[in-house]
C-alpha cells in the first residue's frame, strides 16, 4: 500500500518542517509507503526534516525538459539534487487550470521515469463524463501510450470527488481501478475526498492499491490514520 499527501498550495516552509518533525512521531504502519507531496517552496524544508526515515518526498509537478528557457518550471534533475524521490504528474487541478494535457503529461511521465524519478500520474472523469457514460473511454485516452515502468504509479482520481466531500462508492473504485489495470499494470492509487472514515473500506478493494490524499494529509493526526487504515495487517 502506498499513502500520497498532496498539499496542493499549502504549508511554507516554516509549516512543512514543523508537519514532517511530526509526522516522524507519529505511529506509521511499517507495510505501508509514505509520502508527501509540498509546494516547491517548501520541499527542502520536508527533506531536510524527513531525512533518515522512510517517508519520500514528492514534487506535485515537473517539467518535460532537463534545461532550457521555460521560466517558472523546475527539471527532474533539480528535483533530485534536492534529495525528492519523485513527482505528482497531471493533477485534475492542473488539467483544469494549467493547461495540462494528455500529451503533456504523458512527455512529463515518460522523461520524468528516464530520469531516475518516481511519478504518480493521475487520471479520472468529470462529473459530466461520467454522467454521459464516457468514463472508461476517457481513461482509455488518459492512459494511452504509458507503459508499465517498475517507479509508475498511476492514481485514479474522479474529478467530481476531488474537495466536494463527495467519494465514489468501493464498488465504483473497484470497478475503475480494475478497467485501469487491464489498460497499465501498475499500482493503482484511489484519489478524492479520502478521510480517515472511509479510508478503510475504499483500500479494502482488491484493485485499491492505496490512496492519494488532498485535504486530510494537511493534518498529521488525519493523515496517520489514514495510513493506519491502509495497512492490511
Amino acid at each position: 500500500m502506498l499513502i500520497a499527501g498532496n498539499w496542493k498550495m499549502f504549508k511554507g516552509p516554516a509549516e512543512t518542517g514543523a508537519f514532517c518533525r511530526a509526522l516522524r512521531e507519529t505511529d506509521l504502519p511499517e507495510d505501508v509507503d509514505v509520502v508527501v507531496c509540498p509546494p516547491y517552496v517548501s520541499l527542502a524544508a520536508a527533506v531536510q526534516a524527513l531525512a533518515g526515515t522512510e517517508i519520500g518526498v514528492f514534487a506535485q509537478n515537473v517539467h518535460w525538459e532537463l534545461e532550457g528557457p521555460f521560466t517558472g518550471e523546475i527539471s527532474a534533475p533539480m528535483l533530485a539534487e534536492l534529495g525528492v524521490y519523485g513527482a505528482l504528474i497531471a493533477h485534475s487541478e492542473r488539467r483544469q487550470f494549467c493547461g495540462e494535457t494528455d500529451e503533456s503529461a504523458r512527455t512529463r511521465t515518460r522523461n520524468a521515469l528516464e530520469y531516475g524519478l518516481d511519478v504518480i500520474v493521475c487520471v479520472g472523469e468529470t462529473e459530466w463524463e461520467r454522467e454521459a457514460g464516457e468514463t472508461e473511454a476517457v481513461l482509455r485516452r488518459q492512459l494511452a501510450d504509458l507503459e508499465p515502468n517498475d517507479r509508475l504509479v498511476i492514481a485514479y482520481e474522479p474529478v467530481w470527488a476531488i474537495g466536494t466531500g463527495k467519494t465514489a462508492t468501493p464498488e465504483l473504485a473497484e470497478h475503475a481501478h480494475e478497467l485501469i489495470k487491464s489498460l497499465v499494470d501498475v499500482p493503482v492509487l484511489y484519489g478524492g475526498s479520502v478521510k480517515p472514515d472511509n479510508a478503510a473500506e475504499l483500500m479494502a478493494q482488491p484493485a485499491v492499491d492505496g490512496a492519494l490524499v488532498g485535504g486530510a494529509s494537511l493534518d498529521v493526526e488525519s493523515f496517520g490514520a489514514i495510513c493506519r487504515a491502509a495497512s492490511p495487517s
